[in-house]
């Protein structure tokens, strides 16, 4: 028998910090969750699995219309005609009372109920599977507990969306301790909520695969779902198996001694190049980020909208698909001996920026200068928040500028 487990599939979502780029293009990233989910549905046709598992956050949210709805139901039918069973437990995005919208479920698929956990043991096949959907967005207690002792002579899974202990950094929805879902007896906890893939027990298996297709900057690397295979009752492999259409990666590229704009910029797209291939043909999403001392430093940071132009320009000479989600000019000038007053002018700005009182203040009126800044251009410039990231940007941004002005920095 095997099995596909999938959890935090997002239906829908929006990828954060690309669409307001996307232009002409915005179509292949507000599909980017069907189209990784079509890849699971298509594997799990070609391999022929018996059952597929959804640990919570199907969707997004409530659906904006019924497109949603229909999409998914379209690729279960697919299933359906291959005898291909479903189980879903609805998460902390799509709980049962956030979702003002829905459609009548195949006899294929099986939605768990939210008041209570309950076992469904798919006709055919030797196993059982307990769960319990979230009734709610905030639920804070351990919905573990209450889950169905084991079914004998089948192999039991428990489907829950949970945070499990917390350790992995996300909101502590459904909490439960690891030895508690072990001491359980069933022979796999097929997790979702977490989105990076974690193994927390082996024998028995308590597995988060990941989510479906990341969303942003801080989901890098692969993503997809995780394939058991079972005989005899036991788990004898577990292989994670990648869907994304769109990998992201935080790219940092160290431009030290670069001393003209032409080298500095055919490194970045040495860098480019190489962080496509390593994307195994899907497109790429970059967080940018050049670093090291460089001649040309006053040059990137003095104009970051033409940096972030030029690093664009690159992208489309990689020879693939690359979407540039933000540029971050964290260089540095190489040490040199300006003109006294100018050198005793940038020292006095030192202090002033290593100074927390100072830039406090700073900060208080940046925000309100921003303000009156339109929302998407301050999310496409990476402006919200104004974190210590953007703030440092900013302040090296205008350093390097008055340091072009007074020394007349060459490009």
């Amino acid at each position: 028998m095997r099995i596909l487990h999938a959890a935090d599939i997002h239906l829908d979502s929006p990828l954060s910090g690309l669409i307001a780029r996307a232009g002409g293009q915005v179509g292949d990233l507000t599909t980017a969750t069907r189209r990784a989910f079509t890849a699971m549905i298509d594997y799990a046709l070609e391999a022929g699995v018996d059952l597929v598992l959804i640990a919570g956050d199907l969707y997004d949210g409530d659906w904006r219309d019924f497109s949603t709805g229909l999409f998914f139901l379209s690729q279960m039918a697919r299933l359906e005609r291959q005898g291909i069973r479903v189980a879903v437990v609805q998460g902390n995005h799509d709980a049962e009372n956030r979702m003002t919208r829905s459609l009548r479920w195949p006899p294929t698929v099986k939605v768990f109920r939210s008041d209570r956990a309950e076992t469904w043991i798919p006709e055919g096949l030797e196993v059982a599977i307990h769960g319990r959907s979230f009734p709610r967005r905030d639920v804070t207690e351990d919905l573990s507990a209450g889950y169905p002792p084991p079914v004998a002579g089948l192999f039991n899974i428990g489907l829950l969306h949970t945070a499990a202990d917390g350790r992995l950094g996300h909101t502590p929805y459904a909490p439960c301790d690891v030895p508690t879902l072990v001491g359980k007896g069933y022979d796999y906890w097929a997790l979702g909520h977490v989105h990076g893939r974690a193994i927390l027990h082996e024998r028995p298996w308590v597995v988060f695969p990941g989510n479906l297709q990341a969303r942003h900057v801080n989901e890098p690397g692969a993503k997809g779902a995780t394939l058991l295979t079972i005989d005899g009752g036991e788990v004898t492999a577990l292989e994670a198996l990648a869907f994304d259409v769109l990998r992201w990666v935080r790219l940092e590229v160290d431009l030290g001694g670069c001393a003209s704009p032409q080298q500095a910029y055919g490194r970045i797209e040495t860098a480019l190049a190489e962080a496509l291939t390593q994307a195994e043909g899907r497109a790429l999403a970059v967080r940018l980020t050049l670093s090291g001392a460089t001649a040309v430093h006053d040059l990137l940071a003095g104009d970051p909208e033409r940096t972030t132009a030029e690093c664009l320009a690159l992208t489309e000479r990689a020879g693939g698909e690359v979407w540039l989600e933000k540029v971050a000019v964290a260089t540095t000038p190489p040490r040199q001996d300006g003109a006294p007053a100018a050198d005793e002018l940038f020292a006095v700005i030192a202090r002033i920026l290593e100074t927390p009182e100072e830039r406090a203040v700073l900060r208080a009126d940046l925000e309100q200068a921003l303000t009156r800044v339109p929302p998407t251009i301050r999310q496409a410039a990476g402006l919200t928040p104004l974190d210590e990231q953007a703030l440092a940007g900013l302040l090296a941004a205008a350093e390097a500028t008055l340091r072009r002005r007074l020394l007349d920095s060459p490009e």
